[in-house]
């Protein structure tokens, strides 16, 4: 039995919306996309698929190694708020991404030295005090 399935992906790419399916057939992959001009709504989307469809002018099926679909829904419910999670863009926003992450764990492990070192500071003061009360100072 031959069995075909397909993803949707949906991003901005500016200044437009765009719509990716893909469709895997026998281990091959052929691809089209569509550009919407606005931000898509799910019934539009929806539309488009049932009526237009058809239209579709696929990419030649290129060979890719596809693995089984997960069966675990909760799994599927998980990866899909993750792809939702990461950004889609260039690779220069990607780099000042990681750059601003880069930063943050700079200046959190400063702070944590900055709030060590006062701790250290602060108990070192306390244990003097206590040796001058000792002494009757």
């Amino acid at each position: 039995m031959n069995k075909i399935s397909g993803t949707l992906t949906v991003y901005f790419e500016k200044p437009f919306w765009i719509c990716v399916f893909e469709q895997v057939d026998q281990g091959k992959v052929s691809v089209s996309r569509i550009i919407f001009a606005t931000e898509p709504s799910d019934r539009q989307i929806w539309n488009y698929i049932l009526y237009h469809y058809q239209e579709l002018s696929f990419s030649s099926p290129v060979e890719a190694n596809i693995r089984p679909a997960v069966k675990n829904p909760k799994r599927r419910q998980r990866a899909v708020k993750k792809q939702m999670r990461t950004k889609i863009g260039t690779k220069s926003q990607q780099a000042l991404q990681r750059q601003q992450e880069q930063n943050k764990q700079e200046r959190s492990q400063k702070d944590r030295e900055r709030k060590a070192l006062e701790k250290e500071k602060k108990y070192q003061i306390k244990q003097q005090k206590k040796k001058k009360k000792r002494k009757g100072r």
